[in-house]
């Protein structure tokens, strides 16, 4: 094995690992609420916060509701061009995090929209919509992503004459 393919294969492994618990947990998490929850009921959970069965045929706050096709075309080609993008540098410190949130989240609801043609979604804050645990990596992945773009833009900055 080279030098530099036995850098870039922790990357991979790190981000797929992440993929596969985000995956389980998002999943899991759904089963459980689809088995105890009936759909649009509300059981409180603390400091306003309810636990939902909410289905959501769009993306973030319900929008492209009903875009069945559109939403999948969208996810499907936001997934190849990171991975394309993560291929290109997978040594890359801590995008493996980001990248390991990201698909992780995108293909849990992705595997929502295959199967049920719309995500559920379960956590329900007060003055926010309802969302899930698949949301969250998505979110958490996008804010590491863009912390680690910023970073290293800052580190070529200051090393640059």
């Amino acid at each position: 094995m080279t030098a530099s393919r036995a850098v870039r294969v922790p990357g991979w492994a790190a981000a797929l690992a992440l993929v596969g618990l985000v995956v389980a947990f998002d999943q899991g998490s759904k089963a459980a609420i689809q088995a105890t929850i009936e759909p649009g009921d509300k059981t409180p959970l603390f400091l306003g916060i309810d636990l939902v069965n909410v289905s959501n045929s769009g993306v973030a706050f319900g929008f492209l509701g009903g875009g069945g096709d559109v939403v999948l075309g969208i996810t499907i080609g936001a997934l190849v061009v990171m991975l394309a993008w993560f291929a290109a540098s997978p040594s890359r410190p801590g995008l493996w995090l980001a990248v390991g949130l990201l698909a992780g989240g995108a293909l849990g609801n992705l595997a929502d929209r295959v199967r049920a043609d719309a995500v559920t979604d379960f956590i329900d804050p007060p003055l926010w919509p309802a969302f899930n645990l698949a949301d969250v990596a998505i979110t958490l992945g996008a804010i590491t992503l863009v912390f680690l773009v910023f970073a290293g833009e800052r580190d070529g900055a200051a090393s640059s004459p």
